[in-house]
Order: C-alpha cells, then sequence, then structure tokens
C-alpha cells in the first residue's frame, strides 16, 4: 500500500514543498492588500482613514473564514491519518453548511448594523459615506471569502498546495489590475472611487471561489464535496468548531484589536488612524509568510499525530520555528531601516512621517517573540488542542495589548501604544512555551518513549 507523502518523504524538502505554495500565496495576498491602500491613498487621506475604519470588519470576515476553513483542514488531515476517507469527505459537506451560515450573518449584520458601527469611529460626513459605501459592499459578497477560502484549506489538509497558491495569485493580479480602473475611471470606466476599491476585492474573490469550486469538484482525488451523501452529524461540526471556533476568535482578535486602537488613535488626530492602517497592510507583508508557513506545516503535523509519528511532528516543528524566525528577523531590519520609504509608498504627508517612523521601528521589534507566538498555537491546533491556542492569542492580541495601550498613551503618547504590542509579544512566547512544555510531559504522543532522539537524528 503505498503511504502518504506526509508519512514518508524526507522533512525538509515536504515541509519546503507544503510550505512554499501558501507563503508565495500569502505574500501576494499582502501586496495586493498593500496595493489596494496605495491606490486609495491617492484619492485623500480621508479615503485612507475609511478604508482603514472598515478594514477591522474585512478582517473579521477572513477571519470567521479561515477559522472554519482550519477547523476542517484540521479534522481531514485527522481522519486522513486514520485512514477514516468516508468522515474527511464528509467534513467536506459540514464545512459548507457552516460557510453558508457564516456569510449570512454578515450580510445581516451589513444590513442592520454598518451606520452604527461606522458612527463609532467618526462623525466626518465625507469619511462616513466612503466608509459605508465600501462595507456594504464587503458584507454583501462576504459569501465568496467564506466559500473560496474553506476549499482553499481543503486542498491543504490533502497536501496540494499548488492550486490554492495559483487561485491566490489570479485574485491577487485580477485586484490589482481592476483597482485604479474602477477607483480612477480607467478606460471609459465610471470613476468610482473608494466603492471601486471594494468591487474590485469582491470582483477578485468570486473569481477565486469559482475556480475553487472548479478545483475541488473536477481535480481533487483524495476528499471532494458529495452533497447526493449528506447526513448532518453534530459530532462532525462539533470537531470543526472546536479547532475553528477558538482559531476565529483568534484571527478576530486582531479585527477587535484594530477597532479598539482606532478608538484610541482617533483622540489623538485621523493621521494616527491612517497611519496605523497603513502599518497593519505592510506588516502583513512581514506575517502572510509565516502565516503561509504556518498552513503548510499544520496538515503534516496533523497527520503525523493522528498517525502517532512524534519524530516527524517534532522535526517539523523545529524547522518552522527557524524559518519562521529568520523572515521575522528581516522584516525587523526592513522596518527599522526604511521607514521613511515604507510610508511614502502610501503617500504620507509630513504629520503622518513624523509619527509614523518612530512607530515603525518600535513595533517591529515585536516581530521576534511572535515567532513562538505563531508556530507553537499552529502545533496545538494541529493536535486538537484548540484552548491553548486561544489562550495565547487572547494575550497576543487583546488581554494585554488593549488595556496596556491605553494606559501607556496616557505617559508616552503614541509610543506608549507601540511599546504595548513588544510587551504582549513577549509574555504571549513565554506562555506558549510553558504550554508547549506542558503538553509535552502530558500528551500521549508527545511524550512517547525517544521522540526528541528519533527527530534530531532524522537527517534529509
Amino acid at each position: 500500500m503505498k503511504m502518504n507523502k506526509m508519512a514518508e518523504k524526507p522533512m525538509p524538502s515536504l515541509l519546503f514543498g507544503m510550505a512554499l505554495p501558501p507563503m508565495v500565496s500569502m505574500l501576494i495576498q499582502s501586496l495586493y492588500n498593500i496595493v489596494d491602500s496605495m491606490y486609495v491613498a491617492q484619492i485623500s487621506e480621508g479615503a485612507l482613514t475609511a478604508v482603514s475604519i472598515v478594514f477591522p470588519i474585512q478582517s473579521l470576515i477572513i477571519s470567521v473564514s479561515v477559522g472554519i476553513g482550519v477547523g476542517v483542514n484540521s479534522y481531514i488531515s485527522r481522519k486522513l491519518g486514520e485512514q477514516n476517507h468516508q468522515e474527511a469527505n464528509s467534513t467536506v459537506a459540514h464545512g459548507m453548511l457552516l460557510a453558508t451560515l457564516a456569510s449570512a450573518v454578515f450580510c445581516l449584520f451589513g444590513l442592520v448594523g454598518t451606520q452604527r458601527f461606522l458612527q463609532m469611529f467618526t462623525n466626518d460626513t465625507a469619511i462616513l459615506a466612503d466608509a459605508a459605501s465600501y462595507m456594504y459592499i464587503v458584507v454583501y459578497f462576504s459569501f465568496t471569502s467564506f466559500y473560496y477560502i474553506l476549499i482553499e484549506k481543503i486542498f491543504q489538509s490533502t497536501g496540494q498546495m499548488n492550486i490554492p497558491m495559483m487561485i491566490q495569485v489570479v485574485g491577487a493580479v485580477t485586484n490589482i489590475v481592476l483597482d485604479p480602473i474602477m477607483i480612477f475611471g480607467w478606460f471609459g470606466f465610471p470613476a468610482l472611487g473608494v466603492a471601486g476599491a471594494a468591487i474590485a476585492t469582491v470582483t477578485a474573490q468570486f473569481i477565486c471561489m469559482l475556480l475553487s469550486f472548479y478545483f475541488l469538484l473536477k481535480k481533487n482525488q483524495e476528499v471532494t464535496l458529495k452533497l447526493r451523501e449528506f447526513k448532518y452529524n453534530f459530532e462532525t461540526i462539533k470537531q470543526i468548531l472546536f479547532i475553528g471556533i477558538p482559531n476565529t476568535c483568534m484571527n478576530a482578535l486582531g479585527s477587535f484589536l484594530v477597532m479598539g486602537l482606532n478608538a484610541i488613535l482617533i483622540s489623538f488626530s485621523t493621521t494616527a488612524v491612517s497611519l496605523y492602517g497603513v502599518y497593519y497592510k505592510l506588516q502583513t507583508f512581514v506575517f502572510m509568510p509565516v502565516s503561509g508557513l504556518t498552513q503548510g506545516a499544520m496538515p503534516i503535523m496533523g497527520y503525523n499525530y493522528g498517525r502517532k509519528d512524534p519524530a516527524r511532528l517534532l522535526h517539523c516543528l523545529r524547522m518552522c520555528v527557524v524559518a519562521a524566525m529568520g523572515i521575522l528577523i528581516a522584516g525587523v531590519l526592513l522596518f527599522q531601516i526604511f521607514p521613511v520609504q515604507l510610508l511614502q509608498l502610501f503617500n504620507a504627508s509630513e504629520d503622518m512621517l513624523v509619527i509614523g517612523v518612530p512607530a515603525m521601528r518600535i513595533i517591529s521589534i515585536s516581530f521576534i517573540p511572535a515567532t513562538f507566538g505563531f508556530i507553537l498555537p499552529t502545533l496545538f491546533q494541529s493536535m486538537g488542542k484548540g484552548k491553548e491556542s486561544l489562550v495565547v492569542f487572547l494575550l497576543r492580541q487583546f488581554c494585554i495589548t488593549m488595556p496596556l495601550a491605553w494606559v501607556l498613551s496616557k505617559i508616552w503618547g503614541l509610543n506608549g501604544i507601540w511599546i504595548s504590542f513588544i510587551i504582549a509579544e513577549t509574555i504571549a512566547a513565554l506562555v506558549s512555551i510553558a504550554f508547549f512544555k506542558r503538553l509535552a510531559k502530558r500528551d500521549r504522543v508527545l511524550s512517547m518513549k525517544d521522540a526528541d532522539e528519533v527527530a534530531t537524528s532524522e537527517v534529509s
């Protein structure tokens, strides 16, 4: 019987092959997020502020989409490791059900909550008008994100990384091409401004969704969508949500953090809000490749945890820590050396440069401890330990950063807000390491005799 590549392929080439496509696709994703804001910044700083205010809702949509997808990914990986292909196929259909329900909730929120949400952050009528037009489009077409991200995670759960990467590339290129056409009215198209940026985004996502369904139904051989055989199973939903909810909360905390910080920053100036929106887009250029690395690593860890192979599980973990650390150190150097050049990509005013240069240099220091906040929760999720992952991300994204940012802003102004990031990431890293050590002693797979010795002796 032919072994799955995640069980027998040499770990360095396996991880590289699995992680490179999502790393590239996530890098491209972050690139078109940056390009999108660069075009909007050319309209006005007010337009950039409008998009920055709506950005947490976009992030929340992505967070819920990824949460459902990761829950499906983790459960499919474990079922394939157990050779239970019927349950793996059933998980696909249950994931589709959850994605449909979640997108309906966002549509309802957009209908009744858009104006109230936006008025929490500004009373400027021009900014409100731009933000509302952008937000309505994003939430009403959120189903495109839910379906294509879910299918991306399904492919990743089976070790097929090239198809999701190709779809991401198509979406990114489409968005980058459509942005100036729809924003500025090129080639006879009406100039739609901020609304044009939203239309370009959802159009690209719609194309990604169509391609995703095509490849899932025609090209995926290990798992697929079989609606005729669908039988609702509460246990399958529970298993998806057991990992998906903590993951959603972890990612959504970033959205709530942005909302909270925007509320603090607006007390300083609208420029401070715009600056944080710019920083958030720029830091994705560093964090997205690391996120892609974790996407490649999770099915490897999940599969080998399911088949009780701690040697390969720990080998994969070590390689992920080293690779993530390298990427994040490079990010620190980029932000320390070129803050002015990075901000000028967004048509930064003198006021933005004055507050932005120290902000970029201070916050980037937090990238180094963030290594452990990224990689160890990925291990916990692959093992079905969603609670530990949730605690780490709560510390990183909310429980420490928000209150500390408010307190330190009273002492050191804007710089106090940026310092809170360093403190939060450092504490979260220490807690994640403590969780790992506890699991290494108690978990029946990680504590298997000689696992560490086998992992360190494995070569090529």
